[in-house]
């Protein structure tokens, strides 16, 4: 078994453990929303990445719901009071 040749001191020793400290993580800022994001992640506030849409946010589907209503109950009255009595409950769950 290898033995060392001499005492290492402790000022040697403890430069190993010198380069060893906690760094602080790096935040970027996004370019659409100035929200503090991870460097080379996606904001998940807007959804953009390099100022393009990659994520649905909570708030588009909230608004894509919104929409979908809407037209809904447009279509509805278009079509009148004789088609209301069927239920679109069961058209969706076709679609499904």
């Amino acid at each position: 078994m290898p033995v060392p040749k001499g005492k290492i001191s402790k000022a040697r020793r403890d430069k190993r453990a010198a380069t060893k400290g906690i760094k602080p993580k790096a935040v970027a800022v996004c370019q659409t929303c100035q929200a503090p994001v991870a460097p080379h992640q996606a904001c998940l506030e807007c959804g953009y990445y390099k100022g393009k849409k990659v994520l649905r946010t909570k708030t588009d589907r909230m608004y894509e719901g919104v929409q979908t209503r809407k037209e809904k109950e447009a279509r509805m009255k278009q079509k009148g009071g004789e088609s209301a009595a069927v239920p679109e409950s069961s058209e969706e769950t076709k679609s499904e």
